[in-house]
């Protein structure tokens, strides 16, 4: 069941692209990371210049953070995930005093923003201490069914500051997922009490009737509460474990209403972002 609270096909971005301004916004990955094109393609069509950013850029100074709006951090398997659901990828930024600066005043610009997906997600959600407001965000640990889970699910937009997700407010609307580390575990970093009271659940996983999902399959991590997607109290950082952008096209989806034309419901995050920017 899909309902939605929006109209997929209006292009809220479409007078800020008029201007003939194309933001830039860093498009970045780390190796074994494989969802950089798809990434790429939402934000180009919302009205931004993509740039493909590879760590190795940016420890060499090819390229600088300072240089970009906004920063989205890719899907897929850094380093394979032997060290863990994104601890690698968030250990080369930690332990190298370079990026951990360049990251950390990026995150403290009152202009900028980002979006962690998947791995992405698990990446920033390890550096949670160095983004303003993410406090209270839980560590992607192994999924309960100890399998890599990677299918349709459906989710709902929960009610909260993210600025990828204004407007779309108690929608339920099908997505992707593909991680086998996803489960949202408070026991070693994060308060759950803490993040609902403050309005920061961004995404829960929810059954074919809307209900917040808690067992297995409409759940597919185990993560409690459905809790899918968290950002700060700003707005300006969020993460989330399924993706978005694989989905961002109606073509893309292995399921969708028959009425559905060439936009998907996600196309209006990206949409979101470059009306954010102004």
């Amino acid at each position: 069941m899909q309902h939605l609270s929006f109209d997929p096909q209006a292009d809220i971005a479409a007078p800020f692209i008029a201007k003939g301004q194309r933001p830039r916004l860093a498009v970045l990955r780390e190796q074994g990371v494989n969802g950089q094109l798809e990434m790429a393609a939402a934000f180009n069509r919302a009205g931004f210049e993509a740039v493909d950013v590879h760590m190795s850029d940016l420890l060499a100074g090819r390229h600088q953070l300072a240089d970009f709006k906004g920063l989205a951090a890719c899907g897929g398997f850094s380093y394979g995930d032997v060290l863990g659901a994104g601890e690698g990828w968030a250990k080369t930024i930690r332990y190298n005093a370079q990026l951990a600066d360049m990251f950390a005043q990026f995150f403290g610009r009152p202009d900028s923003f980002a979006l962690g997906v998947c791995n992405g997600c698990q990446m920033m959600a390890t550096l949670a201490d160095l983004i303003p407001g993410a406090a209270h965000w839980p560590r992607l640990t192994r999924n309960r069914s100890e399998q890599y889970e990677a299918r349709l699910v459906q989710v709902k937009v929960e009610q909260s500051p993210s600025l990828f997700l204004q407007g779309m407010v108690d929608s339920l609307i099908p997505i992707v997922v593909a991680h086998g580390e996803g489960k949202a575990d408070f026991s070693r970093q994060g308060n759950e009490a803490a993040l609902k009271a403050s309005g920061l659940v961004s995404l829960r996983y929810v059954d074919a009737a809307g209900t917040v999902a808690n067992t297995y399959p409409a759940n597919p991590n185990g993560s409690p509460d459905g809790l899918a997607g968290f950002t700060t109290a700003d707005g300006r950082f969020t993460i989330m474990m399924p993706h978005p952008e694989r989905v961002f096209r109606s073509v893309q989806m292995s399921w969708y209403p028959q009425e559905q034309a060439e936009d998907s419901p996600w196309m209006r995050m990206f949409r979101n972002a470059r009306v954010w920017l102004g």
